[in-house]
């Protein structure tokens, strides 16, 4: 549910985008609706909705997603107040590349690397398994982020954005779902992973 809400704002974003810039009068203020600038100040609006919607009734966002949020901020604002498609594109690379910084800062800060953490409830491995597959993710997020980058400034706006709202999800759905063989090894079923909830509370 938390997932489908998340790609709420991206697919808005990819609606108003393909609009067309074309201006709206209401109550005599003209606003231009449609378009890349336009966009980006849904793309803001819809992710302040999403996450706090999302805050409300989780009473909590993780870290990804305060870092998901607090970069829509810091990078749509210039986009539409600057008139600057440049702020923008740079979005996805330094997120992913944060998002691979907190994995490797995890494996020498705590006691579990980050994938342990997301996914320790459901999944029991060896430590050095999950420090394997969380070195796996580390790159994963740095080469997504450099192909963000390749994509954004290499291609037409309209391949970028296309790839922004549709590539991104495909390329994370492969990369999870190629993972699940592997990880269905490691699966608790429901009774154990139950219990060892319990023995971690006693």
């Amino acid at each position: 549910m938390k997932q489908i809400a998340s790609y709420l704002p991206l697919l808005a974003f990819f609606l108003v985008w393909a609009m067309g810039e074309r201006p709206v009068s209401i109550a005599g203020f003209e606003h231009s609706v449609g378009g890349i600038y336009s966009a980006a100040e849904v793309l803001l609006l819809t992710s302040v909705l999403v996450y706090g919607g999302l805050f409300l009734a989780y009473k909590r966002l993780d870290k990804f997603e305060w870092i998901t949020l607090a970069a829509v901020v810091v990078f749509c604002i210039p986009t539409f107040l600057l008139r600057d498609v440049n702020f923008l594109k740079w979005k996805a690379p330094l997120v992913n590349w944060i998002f691979a910084a907190i994995f490797l800062g995890s494996r020498y800060i705590g006691a579990r690397p980050a994938l342990q953490h997301m996914l320790g409830h459901a999944v029991n491995m060896p430590r050095e398994l999950w420090l394997k597959l969380n070195n796996v993710w580390i790159m994963y997020f740095v080469l997504l982020g450099v192909i963000n980058l390749a994509v954004a400034f290499g291609l037409s706006e309209a391949a970028w954005i296309q790839f922004k709202v549709f590539g991104n999800l495909i390329i994370t759905a492969v990369f999870i779902f190629g993972q699940m063989p592997f990880l269905a090894k490691h699966m608790e079923a429901p009774e154990q992973a139950e219990a060892a909830a319990g023995g971690e509370s006693e």
